[in-house]
């Protein structure tokens, strides 16, 4: 095969496009929505702009190929629950009555109905809404969203290509519906599902489509000889329809491994693979199946879920290799956009030097489009190109932010006994139950309270000069007190002082934090209309002084109770920022922890007993092959640690974790020798707990009865029906009563109702215990 028109034809494309907008215009426009501000009339107008404003910065870039379909106002994977019309029971009649807000109702709920489940988008920080499955579902095709974004990108003369969730990935994702056999396994409708999805293939064929893309990322995760069976059939039986479009496959976020060759021999036209950290993996298989002949490569050289810029030199021998693979090679990024900030260029507070190194959506699509471009023509055509960005490989690699000789030769120098507690669960716990003299049952909170309007007002004034420090830090002492007045009122048993200082978990203290950078308008999602600002993990770490000792120890001076320090742990300080890619991640989360051992240490010295160091992001980094885990929960774990080992026995250690699938780190999670986890459960009925339970987890665990991710408040009844389902997994004595994770994205007035109603259970399950 000669590799000339493969070359000659290449084209740039991407897979999906952040949704927000400047300034976070969706965000915006839903929730104004959702409080009666703005019409539904509006949002819809809202978001076709967005569209268009999206559609055309990818064309003027150069984009060749845009995508259609992914833009969501909640999730893509709800939006396939809505197209392939599998809205569960409880939702019908909502949706029925009003099409858009029964759709926010399954993502958010009600008061009278639970949402969907929710947890996170493979080893993503993005999470996704979970499908309820059951023998008796019934799918039906609704096609009105595609056809109609398809339509309006055609409509400006663009050439589109929509972009659907593939029917292997949202089986595989889906979960059985409530009432329906813990064992049922979704993938068994795929053959009452595929007859849908021809009708919506069909649908966006007769709208105007050629291409389509069906995303099938779940096929790069270990599968079972039936699935790659089911693949084979469903991508046989998609590519034998006539009534369709083109059907591209795609795949991202790791090798696609053993579903490669039954992909490659399907009849569709074209895959899409990841040709970042999986390039090696996913060449030398497509070499083994001898190539795609006849069909389309689009290849995903360009990272992009992390922001650092590409080296293009190194791309381009990449796709020179795959040019003799494939009729017709395209250049994409690795996965949709939606993963990272829109642009680099509204960042003012970043040195500009090192503004080069970072490419953001937009510095992104023009690397594809520079990448197509010296693909098609030859590198003659990108000369200036190339000699910028290797010249900006260079700044960054010779920098001297990137290495601090002291914290790396305190890394070196760590031993076991670092990371270890000197004594054994069993004479910590007898000794901090002596010293907090705590109940059965002990209620407490994850950490965050509502940020209230002063507040975020507070702080907008004190970054525009229009208050002095000293203002500000009354306004945190006001919330504070307010916080903890409340907490004693209600009668929680352990106190947070709810974080009023904090924009982020994860921000706030990486802007204490040498090593990190911050940005102004980095926004990304991460689910619905929660949007964080991952700071950028530029060099090596350390704390250069305390960072939560003064606001924890005032706090404690307002009440008698036991007051929890708080502090994010050096995995999820990682996986919810942008991570450097010029050494291993255990290194890394190595400097983490020793920075956040200092801060432990310096939290008990000062007086506190309880110090909580989360890491919500243990399970959303497992790697995705179960082949590559061992080595990642070795680091993680010992990076945990590290953080926490250094206090006395006396001293309790809480750890918390939310919105993921857990059963499968029990072990990692007993490895991290926390005395108290905390754990969503409210949403997933207590599953976690039982997790707990069959591995034996010999710790304390505070498994939620709350979910703090819907606006509905939980009556004591519903929050005491819960806690009794966790007593049949854990024993009280080893039981907290907590919310799902922390609320400072819910209102005052919920928040202090659904608190009540949660220490109202824990008094209601006590009793019942000590009149046993």
């Amino acid at each position: 095969m000669t590799t000339k028109p493969a070359a000659a034809t290449a084209r740039a494309t991407v897979y999906g496009y952040p949704r927000q907008g400047q300034s976070r215009a969706l965000k915006k426009a839903i929730e104004g929505y959702w409080k009666g501000r703005i019409t539904a009339d509006a949002l819809h107008a809202t978001a076709a702009d967005l569209r268009r404003t999206n559609w055309q910065q990818l064309t003027d870039a150069g984009i060749n190929e845009v995508p259609t379909g992914d833009f969501s106002y909640y999730d893509h994977v709800l939006d396939t629950t809505v197209m392939v019309g599998a809205i569960p029971a409880r939702h019908r009649e909502a949706a029925e009555a009003d099409a858009l807000d029964g759709y926010f109702a399954m993502a958010r709920g009600t008061q009278d109905v639970a949402p969907l489940e929710m947890t996170k988008w493979f080893d993503t920080n993005y999470h996704y809404l979970v499908p309820e499955l059951g023998p008796d579902t019934v799918f039906t095709a609704d096609s009105k969203k595609q056809v109609a974004e398809l339509t309006e990108a055609l409509a400006l003369g663009l050439t589109a290509r929509p972009v659907l969730v593939g029917p292997l990935t949202y089986l595989l994702l889906a979960k059985p519906a409530p009432g329906v056999a813990a064992d049922f396994e979704p993938l068994t409708l795929l053959d009452r599902l595929l007859p849908v999805y021809a009708e919506v293939l069909a649908d966006v064929r007769a709208a105007g489509a050629e291409w389509v893309q069906l995303d099938e990322p779940a096929l790069v995760q270990d599968r079972t000889p039936a699935e790659l069976t089911a693949a084979t059939r469903a991508y046989h039986d998609l590519g034998a329809l006539t009534d369709r479009p083109k059907l591209l496959i795609a795949s991202y976020f790791d090798r696609l491994g053993d579903a490669l060759p039954a992909l490659a021999k399907a009849p569709v036209d074209g895959l899409a693979l990841d040709f970042t950290d999986a390039a090696a993996a996913n060449l030398d298989a497509l070499a083994a199946v001898g190539g795609l002949p006849g069909k389309r490569l689009v290849a995903g050289i360009v990272n992009g879920r992390n922001i650092w810029i590409n080296d293009l030199a190194k791309s381009l021998a990449t796709l020179g290799t795959l040019l003799g693979l494939a009729d017709r090679v395209d250049v994409a990024a690795s996965c949709s956009l939606l993963h990272v900030p829109l642009d680099t260029a509204a960042e003012r507070d970043i040195e500009p030097q090192i503004l080069r190194w970072l490419a953001f959506a937009r510095q992104k699509t023009a690397e594809v489009v520079t990448l197509a471009k010296g693909l098609a023509h030859g590198t003659d055509a990108i000369t200036g190109e190339l000699a910028a960005n290797r010249a900006d490989l260079a700044a960054r690699a010779n920098s001297p932010i990137t290495h601090d000789p002291a914290v790396r030769a305190r890394a070196a120098a760590v031993t076991d006994t670092d990371a270890r507690r000197c004594q054994p669960y069993a004479e910590r716990a007898a000794a901090q139950r002596a010293h907090l003299g705590l109940p059965l049952l002990p209620t407490t909170t994850i950490g965050s309270f509502p940020q209230t309007t002063e507040l975020r007002t507070a702080r907008a004034d004190l970054r525009a000069g229009r208050i002095d420090t000293a203002a500000y830090e009354e306004r945190i002492k006001t919330e504070i007190q307010e916080v903890i007045s409340f907490q004693d009122k209600a009668g929680l048993d352990v106190l947070v002082h709810g974080e009023p200082e904090r924009n982020d978990m994860v921000q706030y203290f990486a802007e204490q934090l040498t090593g990190y950078l911050a940005t102004q308008h980095g926004w990304v999602q991460s689910y619905g209309t929660r949007y964080v600002r991952p700071p950028i993990l530029a060099g090596d770490i350390s704390r250069p002084e305390p960072m939560t000792v003064r606001w924890t120890t005032y706090a404690r001076s307002l009440t008698s109770k036991p007051v929890k320090g708080m502090l994010t742990g050096p995995v999820t300080m990682l996986a919810w920022s942008f991570v450097r890619d010029d050494q291993p991640l255990g290194d890394t989360a190595r400097q983490v922890a020793f920075a956040l051992r200092d801060e432990v240490n310096d939290l008990e010295a000062a007086g506190t007993s309880v110090i909580q160091v989360d890491e919500p992001a243990l399970r959303e980094t497992l790697p995705l092959r179960v082949a590559d885990r061992p080595a990642y929960l070795a680091w993680a774990t010992e990076a945990f640690r590290l953080s926490t080992s250094g206090v006395r026995p006396d001293t309790q250690i809480h750890t918390h974790m939310c919105y993921a699938e857990f059963g499968d780190i029990v072990e990692a999670i007993d490895a991290l020798d926390a005395d108290v986890i905390s754990l969503e459960a409210a949403r997933s009925h207590m599953q976690v707990a039982r997790e707990l339970a069959a591995h034996g987890y010999p710790r304390e665990a505070g498994p939620g009865v709350y979910d703090i991710h819907s606006p509905r408040v939980p009556s004591a009844q519903e929050a005491a029906e819960l806690l009794r389902a966790g007593l049949k997994a854990i024993p009280a004595e080893r039981l907290w009563v907590n919310p799902d994770c922390g609320l400072k994205t819910r209102g005052w007035p919920e928040t202090r109702a659904s608190l009540e109603n949660l220490v109202a259970a824990a008094r209601t399950v006590r009793e019942e215990l000590l009149a046993t």
